[in-house]
C-alpha cells in the first residue's frame, strides 16, 4: 500500500484540518475541493466594493480545537475573543417599552461567575431567575455523552425542571438557537447539555465570544491555503471527486474529472449526502443512516445604511423576528461613513425561501423598532444569503446516526461537523472531526500525532 500518500476530499475546515495534521506527520497529502475556494460554508464573496461573509460565525473560548486551527494558520489575532462575556439583549415587546439587559460574567468561579448577571437580568421575573439557577445546577450534573440524553428533547427536560415558556425564550433559546440551529423542542438534550455545560458551566471564561474582524475568506481560504502550502500539501480547487474505488493491491483510487489519484489513506470531509454517494459498499454497516441525518437552514440578512445606526458591535433581540445583529462595517471594507449590519437568523425554516422583497418588508421595520437611529436612515443596499443545509439538524436521536471517523473499509475515514464529535454543527465540531479522522489514520499507520489537543479536550 501507498502508506505515505493521502487524499483529503473537501476543503472546508474539517478537510483543511485533516490535511494539515496528516502532512505534519509526514504523509504526502493532496487536498481536493470542488469549489474555487477553501472554507466550506464559512466563506466570503465580493459585492461591489464590499467583502461579505455568507454568514456571521462566532466561536467561544471553550472551542479549543477551532482556536488551535486559528493559531495553526496564523489567524488568532484576526478573530479575537472578548476579554469577558458580555451580550447585550434588547427586548422590544415588553409593555413598558424597549429594555436593554446584559448577560455578563464576573471574575468568579463557576457557577458564581454568572450569578450576578442572572440576578439582574431584566427580561425574567425574580422567580424565573431563581428557576434558571436550579435548572443550571441540574444541567451541570448531566453527562452529554450519555446515550439516553440523545433521545430526549431539550424543551421537555426544561419543562420538567420548572422552566417557563418565557424563560426558554429569553434565555435558553436565546443561546440554544444560535449554537444548535434549532429551538429547544427540536434539540437533543445530549447536544444541548454539551453546549450549556461546556460553554456556561465548565470554566468562568468558557463562553467568552470571538469572531473574525476580517472577512472569513481571509482566514479560511487565504491563510489556510498558505498553511497548506507551507506544510507541503498539494491543493487542487475546482476538483470535484467523481468516484472512489478500492484497488486490488489495497489502495484507494480517487477520481476527478481531470485525474486519478492513488493513496493508502482517504479522508472524506464532505457533507453527509455527498459522503453517502461516494462511500463504497460495505464501508459502513448501514450507509443509508447518513441520509437520515436532517439539515437545518440559516438565513443572513445584510443591510447597508448611509449612517451609523448601531453603536455596539452586536446585540441579541427578544420580542422580534430578528435574532442577532452584528456590525460588519470595518470587516467588509466599508469606509464612506455608512454602516453595514448583518442579521444572523438561525433555524430559519419559515424564511429561507421567501423572496428578497418580502424579507425586506419584514426586517427593515424591525430594525427601526430595535434601533431608533435607523428611522429615517437611507438603506443603500439590502440583500440576503441563504444556506439551506447550513448544519445538520440536532434533533433527538441524531446521535445514533452520526458515524465515527473510522469506517469499516481500511484506510477510509470520515470528517465533517456531522460526524460523531459530540458537538453540534459548529466550526469547533468541524475542526475536531478533521483531527479525529487524521488521528485515526495515523494510529493505523503507526505514525505519531502532531497535535494532542483532542486528548486534552
Amino acid at each position: 500500500m501507498n502508506d505515505d500518500r493521502a487524499v483529503v476530499v473537501g476543503g472546508g475546515l474539517a478537510g483543511v484540518t485533516a490535511a494539515l495534521e496528516l502532512a505534519g506527520a509526514g504523509l504526502r497529502v493532496t487536498l481536493l475541493e470542488g469549489r474555487p475556494r477553501l472554507g466550506g460554508l464559512a466563506f466570503s464573496f465580493k459585492r461591489g466594493d464590499l467583502t461579505v461573509d455568507n454568514g456571521q460565525h462566532v466561536y467561544m473560548r471553550c472551542c479549543t480545537a477551532y482556536r488551535w486551527f486559528l493559531d495553526r494558520i496564523g489567524g488568532t489575532a484576526l478573530a479575537p475573543l472578548q476579554d469577558r462575556l458580555d451580550v447585550p439583549v434588547l427586548d422590544v415587546a415588553r409593555p413598558g417599552g424597549p429594555r436593554l439587559g446584559r448577560l455578563r460574567r464576573a471574575a468568579l468561579p463557576v457557577p458564581l461567575h454568572l450569578a450576578g448577571s442572572l440576578a439582574r437580568y431584566p427580561h425574567l421575573s425574580l422567580a424565573e431567575r431563581a428557576s434558571v439557577g436550579r435548572a443550571a445546577l441540574a444541567l451541570r450534573r448531566l453527562d452529554p455523552a450519555d446515550p439516553a440524553l440523545d433521545g430526549v428533547d431539550f424543551a421537555t427536560w426544561l419543562g420538567r425542571h420548572g422552566q417557563s415558556a418565557r424563560t426558554v425564550e429569553a434565555l435558553w433559546d436565546l443561546v440554544g438557537i444560535a449554537t444548535l440551529n434549532a429551538p429547544a423542542g427540536d434539540s437533543s438534550l445530549g447536544l444541548a447539555a454539551m453546549v450549556f455545560k461546556t460553554g456556561l458551566l465548565s470554566e468562568p471564561g468558557a463562553a467568552d465570544l470571538g469572531w473574525a474582524t476580517v472577512p472569513l475568506g481571509d482566514l479560511h481560504d487565504t491563510l489556510a491555503r498558505k498553511a497548506l502550502d507551507a506544510a507541503g500539501v498539494r491543493t487542487e480547487l475546482r476538483a470535484r471527486v467523481t468516484g472512489l474505488t478500492r484497488t486490488e493491491d489495497g489502495n484507494w483510487q480517487v477520481g476527478t474529472e481531470d485525474e486519478s489519484l492513488t493513496a493508502g489513506t482517504v479522508v472524506l470531509a464532505v457533507p453527509q449526502r455527498e459522503a453517502h454517494g461516494l462511500l463504497p459498499h460495505g464501508a459502513l454497516e448501514d450507509r443509508d443512516k447518513l441520509l437520515d441525518i436532517g439539515t437545518a437552514p440559516i438565513l443572513n440578512v445584510h443591510v447597508v445604511y448611509d449612517r451609523k445606526v448601531l453603536r455596539q458591535p452586536f446585540f441579541a433581540a427578544l420580542g422580534s423576528p430578528v435574532q442577532w445583529v452584528f456590525d460588519r462595517t470595518d470587516a467588509s471594507g466599508l469606509t464612506d461613513g455608512g454602516q453595514y449590519l448583518a442579521l444572523s437568523q438561525s433555524a430559519a425554516q419559515a424564511d429561507i425561501d421567501e423572496p428578497v422583497q418580502l424579507l425586506r418588508r419584514k426586517y427593515l421595520p424591525e430594525l427601526e423598532r430595535l434601533l431608533p437611529a435607523a428611522r429615517g436612515a437611507k438603506v443603500r443596499d439590502f440583500f440576503v444569503t441563504r444556506e439551506r443545509t447550513a448544519t445538520f439538524a440536532p434533533t433527538p436521536g441524531v446521535g445514533r446516526l452520526r458515524p465515527a471517523a473510522r469506517t469499516d473499509a481500511p484506510g477510509l475515514y470520515l470528517a465533517g461537523s456531522w460526524t460523531a464529535t459530540g458537538w453540534p454543527a459548529t466550526m469547533e465540531s468541524a475542526v475536531r472531526s478533521g483531527l479525529g479522522a487524521a488521528h485515526a489514520a495515523l494510529a493505523v499507520l503507526g505514525r505519531p500525532r502532531v497535535n494532542r489537543l483532542q486528548e486534552a479536550a
